[in-house]
């Protein structure tokens, strides 16, 4: 990771503590483009009872929207938790460059069986199981403490 990586993760994180606190599931997610300007943020938005709200989805919606392909195809998504399955498919159908993430998908399955939690409805798919053609890099061991308590948080609020 670099410094400006973790710049970014560390706002994901930020994202992910406001998803919180807004009674959704942690995680947080920024659109950054090839000169380093952050084009977009989001934060999950699944508390209203959509689970289809991820912030990732809808970053890979709004590049759709306002972005040609090829400044998606250089643009980087970085993200607290890696991208789940329905994130992925999202992410590699709009052309998206990069994901940078600060949380693997085995980590949070890990912290979640540790904790009694049951297991997702959905499986638990690295991205490129999902869409094999994006570039990975995560996670940040740096984070990991934090993206650990808050998702300790999200458990516990409802377990």
């Amino acid at each position: 990771m670099t410094e400006a990586d973790l710049v970014h993760l560390r706002r994901c994180v930020e994202l992910a503590g406001a998803a919180l606190a807004d009674g959704d599931d942690p995680f947080g997610s920024v659109l950054v483009l090839a000169d380093g300007t952050v084009a977009a943020e989001d934060r999950n938005r699944t508390a209203a009872g959509d689970q289809t709200r991820h912030p990732e989805f809808e970053l890979a919606r709004w590049s759709a929207e306002n972005l040609p392909p090829p400044e998606r195809a250089r643009a980087t998504v970085y993200t607290s938790g890696e991208h789940c399955p329905m994130c992925s498919a999202a992410h590699a159908w709009v052309g998206l460059g990069p994901i940078v993430y600060a949380g693997s998908s085995a980590q949070l399955t890990a912290w979640r069986s540790e904790w009694g939690a049951p297991p997702s409805p959905v499986a638990p798919l690295p991205v490129g199981a999902v869409a094999p053609g994006v570039a990975v890099r995560g996670p940040a061991p740096e984070l990991a403490d934090d993206l650990r308590a808050l998702h300790r948080q999200a458990f516990e609020r409802i377990g």
